[in-house]
Order: structure tokens, then C-alpha cells, then sequence
């Protein structure tokens, strides 16, 4: 391979655009300048104690230091099973459909893989979580990234390119509470999305990541709740953001057997499961951790308040999410036309409060940044002072 050459699938990736705020973040702190980082959304929270110490009990048994199962142990996928009949009332078998992943990133990655072929569509909104239009880039499928300037707006898109297209969508690829957006959405809008997969011969994969992080009694539906769902779509729940596990790396894929039954496949030759301690401990929080689930999402919404008014406050007008560990939010209207990289570079220079711009969540992104509610009120205070003062002065 000659050296000015690029891989294959290297190629098809864009260049980062967050590394641009990542270094200037890197380059503040080493020249010890007080940075509050509110780009990168990653749990600041402690796993649930009860579930760390069976972690440490079941590390210390050396018959769980061996390869585990690629699926998931039996106890771990009941336990998932049950709590969706608990929260969702929806029944699943345990052996079917349902699996355990390496965290939702894998999920994802690997299903695409087992199941996506070249040129095959896959429609995701736009602005979207990146790995929910590379992945599918990676896979050789065609990223089909569709506007959504709200849930209805996203559907409307998603009905005229039915109607229209050449190119039949092989999958729809949707997120709510979305990331980066915040929007939420009701069981009609799944129902709509359920009842054209259906029509279509169309896959659905729903990422459910932010299932318990909800604010202001809103409570986010499982695609799995509508009829006939388990027809067309899986579900990806993470154990990352409900229980404060993000590192742990614990996914589910839960509905379709045949799609289960694909990625369980093609797992099978990839991996070996998480460590087996990491799946017993993962039992527990699924058990009896419900109430930490409960006060990780006040936790949230607690950052989310005192950000909210803190920006307010500070001439910058932004609307509270109803849901996930986020808040979008449009540039100030004399900075519109400076763009979402620029604006966030500023942020950083001058008021040192590291953000996610929108761009590097897709064109429809651009015009927004991303903030992370990963701050303690104290220094989501200190940052939207900050802020204030950088507004005020400029």
C-alpha cells in the first residue's frame, strides 16, 4: 500500500469535527486554565453501590475469568425481559428476542453489519448521533438522512419518500428522547412508523438510550408497545445513562427473532460477551436498582434547571428538554450567522465552557450547539456566569 494511501472504510469518515474543540480544551487545561466541560455526554455519576460490589464478589470467583456467551447469560437476558413486561407491559422470550451487546454502540454497529447490504437505505433523521449514519456508511449501506425539524415534520419526510423514491428504505433508523435534539415523541408517532415498516417490508431499529432519563412526568414509549412491532423493529437499551453504568458497556437488542437471530450470528464470531462479572453485577442493577434510576434521572433534571436559567439569564433563550442528559440549543440570534464551530471555538476562548457545535451532528445541526448536563450545579453556575459575561462584553 503506498503511504499517501487511506483504508477503505477510513475514507468514508469524515474528519472529527469535535477533536477541533477537544484540543483547544486539551490546551487550556495544560496551560491550568479552569475549563467546565459540557460537550461530551459521559455519566459523571456512580453505579448503583449494591451492583458494584456484586461486581466485586463476582470478580473474585475465577470460574467467571472464562470466555463468556456472545448472547448474554440466561439470568441477565430474563432479568431484561422482565423489566420490560414491568415498565412496558410487553412480553418477550428470552431466548428470542432478546440479546445482550457490548453497549448500544455495538448493538448497532453489529447489527447494521449482520443485516445491511451495499446500497442498501437506511433513514435517520438529521442532525442525528453520529455512529446512526456512519455505521451504516461502514456497512456499506446508503445513509438516507432525512430533516427533522420536529417529530411530525420527520414523518411527513419519511411518507413522501415512500411515495416517491426508487430506492425503498431497507431500514428506518430513529432515536427518542433523540440525541441530539431532545425531541420526544408519543406511541402514535412509533405506531405510524411501525404501520409503513410493515407496509414497506422495511426494518425498524429504535435506540432507546435515553429510556429513563425524562423530566417533567413525561415517561418515553417502547417502539415494542405498539402491535405487530416485533414484526418489523428491535429496541436497543443501554445500562449506560439509566443506571450510571457507561463505562461498564452493557446493551440490549430486544423484538425481532430474525434480526436477533443475525446479530446473535455474527457475534458469534466476534466476540465473547462482556465479562461475565460485569453481567452478574448487571442483574442486580436491573433487579433492584429501580430507585437509583430515579434519582440519576433528578440528578438530571436538576442540571437541566439551573442551566436553563442560568442561560436565560444571560440573554440566551433556550427551551428546557423534556428528556434526555441534553440540552439544543440555537445559537443567540447575533451569533446565527457565525456557525455552530466558530460559536463553540468563542465559547471556549473566552468564557472556557466546552460544547458540542452542531454541525458535527450532521448539516440540519448547523445553527445549534450541544450541552451536556455532566456538571454538578455549582459548575453548570460557574459556566453560564461565564457565558453571561462573554455575551455581555461581545
Amino acid at each position: 500500500m503506498d503511504s499517501d494511501q487511506g483504508f477503505y472504510r477510513i475514507q468514508k469518515l469524515p474528519p472529527y469535527v469535535f477533536a477541533v474543540i477537544n484540543e483547544m480544551k486539551a490546551k487550556a487545561r495544560a496551560a491550568q486554565l479552569d475549563v467546565v466541560d459540557l460537550g461530551m455526554g459521559n455519566p459523571d455519576g456512580a453505579a448503583p453501590r449494591v451492583v458494584v460490589s456484586k461486581l466485586v464478589e463476582a470478580a473474585r470467583n475465577h470460574r467467571n475469568h472464562r470466555y463468556s456467551m456472545s448472547r448474554g447469560i440466561p439470568k441477565l437476558r430474563d432479568e431484561i425481559v422482565r423489566r420490560y413486561r414491568q415498565n412496558y407491559c410487553v412480553d418477550l422470550d428470552p431466548e428470542s428476542e432478546a440479546i445482550v451487546t457490548i453497549g448500544a454502540k455495538d448493538a448497532l454497529a453489529h447489527l447494521l453489519f449482520a443485516v445491511i447490504g451495499p446500497g442498501d437505505a437506511v433513514v435517520s433523521p438529521n442532525p442525528c448521533y453520529p455512529i446512526h449514519q456512519y455505521g451504516v456508511i461502514m456497512a456499506e449501506g446508503h445513509a438516507c438522512m432525512l430533516p427533522m425539524p420536529d417529530p411530525a415534520g420527520f414523518l411527513e419526510r419519511l411518507e413522501d419518500l415512500y411515495r416517491k423514491s426508487a430506492r425503498k428504505p431497507a431500514m428506518i433508523l430513529i432515536s427518542f428522547p433523540h440525541n441530539p435534539t431532545t425531541q420526544c415523541v408519543d406511541l402514535d408517532f412509533f405506531k405510524t412508523i411501525v404501520r409503513l415498516a410493515a407496509q414497506h417490508g422495511t426494518m425498524v431499529v429504535h435506540d432507546f438510550a435515553y429510556a429513563d432519563i425524562c423530566f417533567d412526568g413525561y415517561k418515553p414509549p417502547s417502539i415494542l408497545q405498539v402491535e405487530g412491532a416485533k414484526e418489523v423493529a428491535v429496541e436497543i437499551f443501554s445500562m449506560s445513562k439509566s443506571y450510571n453504568m457507561a463505562g461498564w458497556r452493557v446493551g440490549f437488542c430486544l423484538g425481532n427473532r430474525k434480526m436477533i437471530a443475525a446479530l446473535a450470528r455474527i457475534k458469534s464470531y466476534l466476540d465473547y460477551g462482556v465479562f461475565q462479572p460485569i453481567q452478574i453485577a448487571s442483574i442486580i442493577a436491573l433487579r433492584e436498582c429501580e430507585e437509583d434510576t430515579k434519582k440519576i434521572c433528578a440528578v438530571y433534571q436538576k442540571r437541566r434547571d439551573v442551566l436553563i436559567q442560568g442561560l436565560n439569564r444571560a440573554g440566551w433563550a433556550v427551551e428546557p428538554p423534556k428528556g434526555t442528559m441534553f440540552v439544543w440549543a440555537p445559537l443567540p440570534e447575533r451569533y446565527a450567522s457565525t456557525g455552530s464551530l466558530e460559536f463553540s471555538k468563542m465559547l471556549m476562548e473566552k468564557a472556557l465552557v466546552a460544547v458540542s457545535p452542531g454541525i458535527g451532528f450532521g448539516p440540519m445541526g448547523e445553527g445549534h450547539v450541544r450541552f451536556a448536563l455532566i456538571e454538578n450545579p455549582h459548575r453548570t453556575r460557574q459556566a453560564t456566569a461565564a457565558i453571561r459575561r462573554m455575551l455581555q462584553s461581545s
